[in-house]
């Protein structure tokens, strides 16, 4: 299982609106450092008034390509402000429903912050989520 297989999933169920920060953990805990400041600042910025603007990229998708896109955008770039921000975590467990527990991102921080650990447990972070979600 990888992160990406875990983003596919969740993008098939039905989630509150907001800014998702998706990380996996094949352990009990992971590293708060897992969550990058350039992640915790973004989310942050669309949570605040100000917002934060994002252009998708023009890339294609196999640079070797002649064609200059290969999948259409849905649209250029996005403006989000007041959004709700959340880091989702999903502790995987082989063969056991996959829950993504979303912590709001000030709730995460203040965590971070004031734990003795260097790590957030799986029933830590439950205790200070937004929601869970079986993917």
């Amino acid at each position: 299982m990888k992160e990406k297989n875990i983003q596919t999933l969740f993008s098939k169920v039905n989630i509150p609106d907001g800014v998702y920060e998706l990380k996996l953990s094949k352990s009990n805990s992971i590293p708060y450092s897992a969550v990058k400041d350039h992640q915790i600042k973004g989310l942050r910025d669309a949570k605040s008034e100000k917002g934060i603007f994002h252009k998708i990229s023009d890339m294609p998708i196999f640079t070797e390509n002649k064609m200059r896109f290969n999948r259409p955008k849905p649209f250029d770039c996005l403006k989000i402000s007041n959004a709700n921000a959340y880091i989702s975590i999903c502790y995987y467990v082989p063969r056991k429903p996959k829950e993504v527990i979303c912590i709001d991102i000030d709730e995460y921080v203040k965590s971070m912050e004031s734990d003795t650990r260097k790590s957030l447990t799986k029933q830590r972070a439950k205790e200070i989520s937004s929601f869970i979600i079986i993917v």
